[in-house]
């Protein structure tokens, strides 16, 4: 059994602007996720589900995996948690023996 962590950071955050890269200590708010689940040592992958290329690529740099952006159909301030996942799951073809954590 794998354990999967998924990490999700859309932008266009409404109340604080870009609020999953503000840097808190010289680092972006996600990168504080990314760490706590690297350091868990439970994960054999973690996973950013994102909408922006841009923090994709903050999220690579800090360790996780990003290969696909969030469509925004599915990125918007009312989409649910299922439509996310739904997708997530099928785009890395994550398989019924995976345990998946969402990392908030």
């Amino acid at each position: 059994m794998k354990n999967i962590a998924l990490i999700p950071a859309r932008s266009g955050s409404q109340r604080i602007k870009d609020k999953n890269i503000v840097e808190i200590c010289g680092h972006p708010l996600l990168a504080y996720t990314i760490s706590s689940a690297r350091n868990a040592g439970i994960f054999s992958k973690i996973i950013l589900v994102t909408d922006s290329k841009y923090y994709s690529e903050i999220g690579i740099r800090y360790g996780a995996v990003s290969n696909y952006l969030r469509p925004s159909e599915i990125s918007s301030a009312h989409s649910s948690d299922i439509e996310w996942l739904s997708w997530c799951i099928t785009k890395y073809k994550l398989m019924p023996d995976n345990r998946v954590f969402i990392l908030r």
